[in-house]
């Protein structure tokens, strides 16, 4: 008997399957068409795509699958919304995405009360865990949903909870539970909130009774994991004027700033940073997108502290969500973006996937930026910053400023093991109401780096990396 040929590979460049690529109808509007959730689950890649809004502002996106010949099928429960949750239920052995839910055959239901509401996170349940689960909605709805019937209850309006003001604009993005907590997101951050310096977002956590606002700032993602010895934190990131932001919580030190640098600007604008996020890639291997740069960060605490930051590589893409997947690392894309015809140079709205090796990104841009613990932050007699990572990049140098009517003595500090305590390196000098700029040398690196003043004053210090 002739042997039958294989089939043909589908075209592959650098990367991208051309075949795979996701776009949304012209109408009734041409809006947008991003990836917002990626998950490997029964045997296929699932994911949703979003419009700019809701299903009456675009057309043609859904609840899609790859399967291992690559091929692509849009399911036939596809609804059109905006979505980016994904979350699997173990007790139910069930995949929460958009307003579905999956079960290990591929089966799929749609929780209709919860189509036209923008899902952005789906969490375990405080009190009944192994029966139902929260959603949560990009306007601030807060929803508990019965795993087996499918029913909704809604909770709690968020924007009205955490006190988010008559004009603002919510756009949570992501949730997570642990420890007893609800832990929310939100990146509401306009263009007027820099001046201002303050903005609507929020990071919040919730106790089934009481909610807690932990920040007045833009946070895009937070996550963890509960496996014993391989993890207990809560990671939260988001960002501020002076830099990024990533908050860890643990039972024994409850929440612990860190900062870390941006390499742009480009995703500021809480639109702009579609979405943010924390992800096992590899066994026991985590990877961070925050500000336009990707980190190894290790799931483990030791001495209850974070240690291993370290970054990657820099890059420009908008990643809507990433994952391994038949030994790839895949990332999601939101490549093209009309927005009701805003931009005359945009046609269709579409998106695709990209699979590589977690290894490929450190072929990316070389990591670099900016950032610091002030940005004209009230600064106290010796009180210290929060740590600002250090590690991991070629030159670096800081810029310090203040307003101070005398003299300003600025102590560096350091933290070379990674376990929290701080050893003096240097003073910087920084003469009344100026500046002053300080280059360290080559070879200098730590985990962390903090700053105290001898003064009071309105401060800014600021490092960057090339």
């Amino acid at each position: 008997m002739p042997s039958r040929s294989p089939a043909a590979a589908p075209m592959n460049i650098s990367g991208v399957i051309p075949t795979l690529a996701v776009k949304a109808k012209h109408h009734p509007a041409r809006s947008e068409t991003g990836i917002g959730a990626l998950m490997p689950w029964a045997d296929r890649l699932w994911f949703v795509t979003y419009v700019a809004h809701t299903r009456l502002t675009g057309d043609g996106t859904g609840l899609f699958y790859v399967d291992d010949a690559m091929r692509l099928t849009k399911h036939r429960a596809s609804v059109v919304g905006t979505y980016a949750n994904r979350m699997i239920h173990a007790e139910s052995s069930q995949l929460f995405m958009g307003p579905h839910a999956i079960d290990t055959k591929g089966r799929v239901r749609t929780i209709e009360p919860l189509v036209d509401v923008r899902l952005t996170a789906t969490c375990r349940h405080l009190s009944d865990p192994a029966g139902k689960v929260y959603m949560v909605g990009m306007e601030g709805e807060f929803a508990e949903v019965d795993v087996r019937t499918l029913e909704v209850r809604m909770l709690a309006d968020l924007k009205k909870e955490l006190a988010m003001g008559g004009r603002c604009c919510p756009h949570f993005k992501d949730g997570y539970t642990a420890h007893g907590r609800v832990v929310v997101a939100n990146n509401s951050y306009y263009a007027g909130d820099f001046l201002r310096g303050h903005s609507d977002g929020r990071l919040a956590e919730w106790d089934g009774k009481q909610w807690h606002v932990l920040e007045r700032t833009q946070f895009n993602t937070v996550s963890g994991r509960l496996a014993g010895d391989l993890g207990q934190a809560i990671f939260a990131v988001g960002q501020d004027r002076a830099s990024m932001m990533l908050k860890v919580f643990l039972p024994a030190t409850g929440w612990v700033t860190y900062r870390l640098p941006r390499a742009t600007h480009t995703q500021d604008h809480a639109y702009t940073t579609e979405w943010p996020r924390l992800r096992e890639i590899e066994s026991e291997r985590w990877m961070l997108n925050a500000g336009g740069l990707f980190y190894e960060l290790p799931s483990m605490t030791y001495a209850n502290r974070v240690w291993g930051v370290r970054p990657v590589c820099s890059h420009l893409r908008i990643v809507g969500d990433f994952c391994s997947w038949n030994g790839m690392l895949v990332m999601a894309g939101d490549q093209t973006t009309p927005i009701g015809d805003s931009n005359a140079y945009v046609g269709q709205p579409q998106a695709n996937l990209w699979f590589g090796k977690s290894d490929d990104l450190w072929q990316w841009g070389k990591p670099e930026g900016w950032g610091g613990p002030w940005w004209d932050s009230e600064v106290a007699v010796g009180a210290p910053s929060d740590p600002f990572l250090i590690y991991g990049f070629e030159h670096k140098c800081m810029h310090v400023s203040h307003d101070a009517a005398r003299p300003l003595t600025v102590t560096v500090e350091a933290d070379f093991r990674g376990d929290g305590r701080f050893c003096p390196v240097c003073s910087i000098a920084v003469p009344a109401g100026g500046a002053a700029t300080h280059v360290f040398p080559d070879g200098f690196s730590a985990h962390w780096v903090r700053l105290a003043a001898d003064s009071a004053c309105t401060a800014t210090a600021q490092f960057f990396f090339t």
